[in-house]
């Protein structure tokens, strides 16, 4: 194939300026891959080739005539058969037999299509595109993308295929060329909105298949760019050059060198559109500042000097007022309302978070940053990892834009730092509790509490002036006990406007204890404390309890079923008691049917609870009810997942009942809905004396280990249910606890810490007498050992794993243990009995599950191995792609990555190195986040691999230098192999 000169192909073919109505308008046409035609439903037959040849002519041809000696070169070329002129008025009349006398039409000694406008999928196509070339003009790049997405799915394979003649030989060039083009263009606009990762899968299989085609090359070499491997797009320019010059005996393009200087200067320029003018780049404006107080009040002062610095912040690299106070002394409230009022200064807009410093787990910079680029329009593939990666992309991002950042409730300077921008234009307000004496550039603004003039002003205009004016002196002193705090006056003046019955003077006699007035010698807590004093003392007493115990539970913030449990209560009972605390400001709703506390909030209600709770037994019976809850509904959406599954039969009994699912997608949005609570509560149990059946839940929720964005989660919880039942001498949950803590070292390749637990666990399992653990943990080893390369010790482990299940009538771990030791067969050479024993162990999953149960899918995964192992490579892929998609649908991210390593690794046996490429990119993007080094290192070696057998052999380089190096750092056998691929003469 010769080189590609970058034109455009925008129309196929000219079209006839009108079209005559006819009663063919039903019948539909399609030439993007069989030529068929179609009546509705109905696929009409279209007759021998040479028939469809003719009709093809007659489809591209736009309503023209086509005369009958231009039918017959058409068909025939310049060898056409004695009676071709006949031949082709039979095929005519046969066709017009079928389609209709008005459809195919007799014209001037030639014919016709008289179809209607948009009967050919080829025109389909075009307006399609010429749509997407007005929505791109337009800046509208999604629907663009949608649009040619459309256009592109019209074909079904090589267009007119199988047609002969010389004329469908040309429109079938043709045809390719202008879908490559297409493809060309979508791709750019992948890369455009930032999907990177994406991008490079599919460009890799493009590349492989149209190694000459530098447009490609090109795309691909700014998708690795963009998604943080360098080192591979400066790869790709150089097999590009080398295969240009083996074959063509040319330079790559002068775009393609360009490209190649710009990616070795690491030029910032690159991540945004090429064909856009910078301020176009970032077309998603964020407008994140919560409301501003209608009353807010006073502050004038403070309010102008901050105002002042954000209007000046153009001129001067990272502008950053820090305003700094204790806790409801207005911090939040006067930034929210100074940045709304500087709003007009920063055009491109505004970003917030709520950093949570106060609270005992704040927020995490990487976190934040992630949040921020999906506000500034990054998409989640071209996010990286890295807390580094991810403050340098956002500074980057920044630049050249005016955008205000409201870091509110921070905890130190540490925090902060990353989440500053770095260029002129943009600037930051942060309120903190503590002052940021250690933030280098930064304006300080300490927050006292406010005037007596400006509280007075305040409470009457909650309270409403008509009430103030009478009770005057009452009123300040109100404000007087509530020490000029902003949050105690607003909760206090709220109170009093809700009780239309109280008159000032009624809330100043409550106020007038001085075990409640705020101490202004004190500063932080103590302050805060008096405040939600006032505010609590107010409550009903079912109110005052609910507002105590759901303190108590850790987590971001619980659903109602969640609280209702916690409660005791029925669920419309406890709706009504949590939206009055939201009413009264002591609770905020996050969402409907979600509730959390301010972290503040949440550490005086503990308070109470301490207080109000000492003699009772409330608090603890309240927390056992929440566990029964999570517990009780998560083993149902296990037990949908895992049908059959005896490990459900020795968890501990639950007395408080939990939600039922029918369906097994809504179980699935709850278990990963409610993850960040489920193991807080799991970790919280634990601590507080009920390890048995916090050990329990993790086993409960063990997908959430497996889905990338709750491993780490999982692991922390696991580690604390193993410490505390250790301390507790509860040899069965801690070794439970030991086996789900094995499970999340050995998902993120710590295979030596896996082992360890895992041991542990076993041994624990044996003294407790416990078959869950005796079953799993034996299973978990001889994974480890199988990662590992001791097949010995796998088999094992596996046997005795299989005997354990066995002993316990468990027979969808019997089925686990004889597809992991299917494997072990594999491994060594026995792919007779790896395939029998895949296949036993997917017959018992089977004979339990649905089809779409999860132990299917890990079933299928085994037998695919044992299948590609035999040579079976047919059926092999069959169930390998079972596998996939059930493991997709049930968001297992680390089997879905897996899978199509696997997928990747049987295309590279296969010789079919373009699709291998293809898995394996998948499989990297899939797996980002989650799996741990070794299987990424596993994954470049086969990418590695299949970009070799596509004469990439310098991006091929790239991976396997990266695959050898974490070998290495991992000491692990396969840094051989790694080294024979990176220097074959050596291993020679």
């Amino acid at each position: 194939m010769g080189r590609d000169d970058g034109s455009r192909v925008r129309v196929p073919e000219q079209r006839a300026p009108e079209r005559q109505p006819t009663d063919g308008t039903e019948l539909r046409f399609s030439v993007l891959g069989p030529v068929r035609a179609r009546r509705g439903d109905e696929t009409l037959p279209s007759g021998s080739p040479q028939q469809r040849a003719l009709l093809s002519a007659l489809l591209l041809r736009g309503g023209h005539t086509a005369t009958a000696g231009e039918l017959i070169d058409a068909i025939w070329g310049d060898e056409p058969p004695s009676q071709a002129l006949a031949a082709v008025r039979t095929y005519a009349s046969r066709l017009r037999k079928v389609l209709g006398p008005q459809t195919l039409a007799s014209d001037s000694g030639g014919y016709a299509m008289r179809t209607g406008p948009d009967a050919l999928d080829v025109t389909v196509a075009e307006e399609l595109a010429a749509g997407a070339d007005k929505a791109r003009a337009a800046g509208d790049r999604p629907r663009a993308r949608v649009l040619l997405n459309k256009a592109l799915a019209l074909w079904d394979g090589e267009a007119l295929a199988s047609v002969p003649g010389p004329y469908a030989e040309n429109q079938r060039t043709r045809l390719e060329e202008w879908r490559l083009q297409l493809t060309e263009t979508r791709l750019d606009l992948d890369l455009e909105v930032g999907c990177h990762a994406e991008a490079v899968s599919e460009l890799t299989a493009l590349t492989a298949a149209h190694p000459l085609r530098e447009r490609l090359r090109e795309l691909l070499m700014v998708a690795l760019y963009r998604s943080g491997r360098q080192a591979e797009a400066l790869a790709v320019y150089a097999d590009t050059r080398r295969l240009l010059a083996e074959e063509l005996g040319v330079d790559p393009r002068p775009e393609l060198a360009q490209l190649q200087q710009r990616i070795l200067q690491a030029d910032e320029e690159l991540a945004r559109p090429a064909d856009e003018p910078v301020q176009a780049a970032a077309p998603v404006r964020p407008a994140q500042l919560p409301a501003t107080v209608p009353d807010f009040t006073g502050r004038a002062s403070f309010v102008r000097e901050l105002g002042d610095r954000l209007a000046t912040a153009e001129g001067s690299v990272m502008a950053v007022s820090a305003l700094a106070g204790i806790g409801g002394v207005g911090k939040t409230t006067l930034a929210v309302h100074v940045a709304h009022q500087a709003r007009p200064h920063f055009p491109d807009g505004q970003l917030y978070v709520d950093l949570q410093g106060a609270g005992s787990r704040t927020a995490e910079p990487e976190t934040v940053l992630g949040a921020f680029l999906r506000a500034l329009g990054t998409a989640d593939s071209a996010i990286p990892d890295s807390l580094d990666e991810r403050a340098a992309l956002y500074r980057s991002t920044l630049d050249g834009r005016r955008i205000l950042i409201l870091l509110d409730n921070a905890h130190d300077a540490a925090q902060i730092r990353p989440l500053l921008p770095g260029t002129a234009g943009c600037a930051a307000l942060v309120t903190s509790r503590v002052r940021m004496v250690d933030l280098a550039g930064a304006h300080l603004v300490d927050l006292d509490v406010m005037s007596p003039e400006e509280a007075l002003q305040l409470f009457t205009r909650i309270v409403g002036e008509e009430r103030i004016n009478s009770e005057r002196e009452a009123a300040l002193d109100v404000v007087a006990a509530c020490g000029f705090l902003p949050l105690a006056i607003r909760i206090a003046a709220s109170r009093l406007a809700a009780r239309r019955t109280w008159t000032v003077s009624v809330l100043a006699a409550k106020l007038a204890d001085e075990r409640r007035r705020l101490d202004e010698l004190q500063a932080g807590d103590l302050a805060v404390k008096a405040t939600f004093e006032l505010g609590y003392g107010q409550l009903e007493p079912a109110q005052a309890r609910a507002f105590r115990l759901l303190g108590l539970a850790d987590g971001p913030d619980i659903s109602l079923a969640a609280a209702a449990a916690l409660l005791n209560l029925e669920t419309h009972a406890a709706e009504d008691l949590l939206e009055a605390l939201v009413d009264t400001s002591l609770l905020e709703s996050a969402a409907p049917g979600r509730y959390r506390y301010h972290d503040l909030v949440r550490l005086y209600a503990r308070s109470c609870a301490e207080r109000d709770e000492r003699s009772s037994q409330e608090p603890e019976l309240a927390l056992s009810r929440l566990l029964d809850f999570y517990l009780a509904t998560a083993a149902g959406v296990y037990a949908l997942e895992r049908p059959g599954e005896r490990v459900l039969d020795h968890f501990s009994r639950t007395t408080y009942p939990g939600l039922v699912f029918q369906v097994r997608e809504a179980a699935l949005d709850w278990l990963f809905t409610e993850s960040s609570g489920l193991l807080a509560c799991a970790r919280q149990s634990a601590t507080i004396g009920m390890p048995g059946r916090a050990s329990d839940l993790l086993m409960a929720v063990v997908d959430l280990g497996e889905s990338g964005a709750n491993s780490h989660q999982f692991a922390t919880a696991a580690t604390s249910v193993a410490q505390a039942a250790a301390a507790a001498g509860d040899a069965q949950a801690e070794a439970r606890g030991r086996t789900m803590l094995s499970h999340a070292h050995s998902v993120s390749g710590r295979f030596a810490e896996a082992e360890a637990q895992a041991i542990r666990a076993l041994n624990l399992g044996r003294l407790a007498r416990d078959p869950v653990s005796q079953g799993q943990a034996p299973n978990q080893l001889g994974i480890i050992a199988l990662y590992e390369n001791r097949h010995e010790d796998a088999e094992s482990h596996f046997t005795q794993a299989m005997t354990a299940f066995r002993a316990d009538g468990n027979k969808p771990g019997e089925a686990a243990a004889l597809c992991n030791l299917s494997r072990v067969h594999l491994a060594t050479g026995r792919t007779t009995s790896a395939v029998q024993l895949a296949q036993r162990g997917v017959a018992i999953y089977e004979d339990d599950a649905t089809g779409l149960a999860l132990r299917l899918a890990n079933g299928k995964y085994a037998l695919g191995l044992a299948l590609i192992g035999s040579r079976q490579t047919a059926g092999a892929q069959n169930v390998l792609l079972e596998a996939l998609r059930i493991f997709r649908e049930s968001r297992q991210q680390l089997w879905h990555g897996m899978t199509l390593f696997r997928l990747a690794e049987l295309h590279l046996a296969e010789q079919e190195a373009p699709e291998a490429a293809t898995h394996a990119e998948q499989a990297l993007a899939v797996l980002r986040g989650i799996g741990g080094d070794w299987r990424r290192a596993n994954v470049l070696t086969v990418l590695g691999q299949a970009l070799a057998a596509i004469a990439q052999t310098d991006r091929a380089q790239v991976c396997w230098s990266e695959a050898l190096a974490i070998f290495e750092e991992l000491g692990s056998p396969e840094a051989g192999t790694l080294r024979g691929l990176l220097n074959p003469a050596a291993v020679a």
